[in-house]
């Protein structure tokens, strides 16, 4: 009885979030619209690193509430061990993108992902990445606010400028 009863509380809770959340606009974007959106110079959402950038899809990925932004990443780039807090879903649009988990940098732990690949970031789950010769977009999407929190502060980029 009282796991029926925490399953409806659940429900609800649920119920009466999805209710508020705003409803996405109808929104359709080639390629050249896309590449016609302006970068977003904070950089939000990525590693910070020098080379990367972002162009935001959709929301605002500093406030709280569903964001949407695609990643450009360069050739030859390494993203040191970080994470974000919020959970977030990525798919890998162009290029090849290496990716992994854990608290540091790990070539032997990289997954090569094509394009086509999705994975997760889950909150405050520690992950790195690079891109050989190729550049790499990805699209990555979650709940606001987000952040980047290097594992090793002495690697993040912020520190540094």
């Amino acid at each position: 009885m009282l796991t029926r009863i925490l399953s409806l509380i659940l429900f609800s809770i649920i119920a009466v979030s999805a209710a508020d959340a705003p409803s996405l606009p109808p929104m359709r974007m080639t390629p050249a619209e896309i590449a016609a959106l302006p970068l977003d110079n904070n950089q939000i959402g990525s590693s910070g690193v020098t080379g990367v950038h972002t162009k935001v899809l959709y929301g605002d990925p500093s406030k709280a509430g569903y964001y949407s932004i695609l990643l450009y990443v360069g050739p030859r780039t390494t993203i040191q061990a970080h994470a974000h807090r919020d959970n977030r879903m990525a798919t890998v649009v162009s290029g090849e993108w290496h990716f992994g988990y854990g608290d540091h940098f790990d070539a032997k732990s990289l997954k090569t992902l094509p394009a086509g690949s999705v994975y997760s970031e889950p909150a405050g789950m520690d992950h790195f990445a690079q891109t050989t010769s190729d550049a790499v977009i990805v699209q990555i999407c979650g709940f606001g606010p987000t952040d980047t929190h290097y594992f090793d502060p002495a690697n993040d980029p912020q520190s540094h400028r």
